[in-house]
């Protein structure tokens, strides 16, 4: 597979495809294509517009629906209570400095904006911090991937070429094993018999 003709002939998509994995979250594929466009691949400012737009609008979604359903939401699924009150927590105590962070912490990054719903905070101080913050993000990751592009091709020289091939492998697998283990840990909790009740062999 030649990954460099694979980008040429459907490049747009791959800004659309960025838009929409950012939207839930995106993180290792925003690296990826920063890699990319330091090597010629793809166009760096708009990967930057698309993964800062699709971030901004996928948490803009979820504090709309923390706001309208979020406490009926949490009667039905109990566990995600944990890291609802966690990130509520992060709130009260950093304020601001948690709203422009929240997606660089492990753990309670895809649930933040839903409890920020919950929390009553204005919708419009949300939106305006948010879209720094998506900004802020969408730099950091994309910058990140494609000052590693930049640094690989200046180490490997010719043999970047290949090494692209290697990272897009990492990727798949990387994202591959994540997807499967997420799978399993929902299924395990979905399972899992409530704590406190007794359950007979």
């Amino acid at each position: 597979m030649d990954v460099q003709e694979l980008i040429r002939h459907h490049g747009l998509w791959v800004y659309v495809f960025t838009f929409i994995w950012t939207f839930f979250e995106g993180e290792t594929f925003v690296l990826f294509c920063g890699f990319a466009a330091a090597q010629g691949l793809l166009n760096a400012p708009l990967l930057l517009i698309s993964a800062w737009l699709g971030s901004f609008a996928g948490d803009q979604f979820y504090f709309w629906v923390g706001r309208h359903f979020g406490l009926m939401l949490l009667e039905r699924r109990p566990f995600w209570r944990a890291r609802v009150d966690t990130a509520l927590a992060w709130l009260r105590r950093f304020d601001i400095g948690f709203i422009l962070s929240f997606r660089f912490i492990y753990g309670i990054r895809n649930i933040s904006s839903f409890a920020l719903g919950i929390s009553g905070i204005d919708w419009r101080r949300f939106l305006y911090l948010n879209l720094i913050a998506a900004g802020l993000w969408a730099v950091a990751f994309v910058g990140a991937g494609y000052l590693f592009g930049q640094a690989s091709e200046a180490v490997l020289g010719d043999l970047a070429t290949q090494f692209r091939l290697v990272a897009l492998g990492v990727f798949v697998l990387v994202v591959g094993s994540a997807s499967l283990a997420l799978l399993w840990h929902r299924r395990r909790r979905q399972i899992a018999p409530p704590q406190g009740r007794r359950v007979d062999s």
